[in-house]
């Protein structure tokens, strides 16, 4: 995990409140209920609560993905994002030993 890439992922407010709506995906993303969240939240949904372009969710779930803290999964035509918890036990371990 490249230490730049990952505080640069983190320094973005929009990014931060999708890494926390992700973290409740349930409470945050009420409307997917009916499909489920085990592929995680599609990426559609995320768009709805930010009030952001797709194009500017689909950049800011990229940057998050190459940080390692959400991973993708492609069902059919719709793609989904879930919180990677790897990444943030590496993140954690990072502050701990090297900052």
């Amino acid at each position: 995990m490249d230490q730049v890439e990952l505080f640069k992922a983190l320094s973005n407010k929009s990014r931060l409140q999708i890494l926390n709506w992700l973290k409740e995906p349930e409470t945050n993303f009420p409307d997917q209920a009916e499909y489920g969240y085990a592929n995680g939240v599609c990426v559609g949904q995320i768009q709805m609560k930010t009030g952001l372009t797709q194009s500017t969710v689909s950049e800011y779930l990229s940057t998050l993905q190459r940080a390692g803290l959400v991973k993708s999964n492609r069902v059919g035509q719709w793609t989904y994002y879930q919180r990677n918890e790897e990444g943030f036990a590496l993140l954690n371990q990072i502050i701990q030993s090297e900052i």
